[in-house]
C-alpha cells in the first residue's frame, strides 16, 4: 500500500510546514491596520479625600 510509505509524505510535510511557517507570517505581518492608534495625552488625575458624613 503506496499510502502507508513515509518516505515522500514526510518530507512533503515537512517542506510544507517550513513554507507555512516562513512565508505566511511575513505575508501576514506586512499589513497594517487602517486606523494606527495615536498616543494620548496622559494626564494625572488630581484626586481630592471625601468628606465622609458619618
Amino acid at each position: 500500500m503506496p499510502q502507508l510509505d513515509p518516505n515522500p509524505w514526510f518530507t512533503i510535510l515537512v517542506f510544507s510546514w517550513i513554507i507555512f511557517l516562513s512565508v505566511l507570517p511575513a505575508k501576514i505581518l506586512k499589513h497594517t491596520t487602517p486606523n494606527e492608534l495615536a498616543p494620548t495625552n496622559m494626564q494625572e488625575h488630581k484626586t481630592e479625600p471625601w468628606d465622609w458624613p458619618w
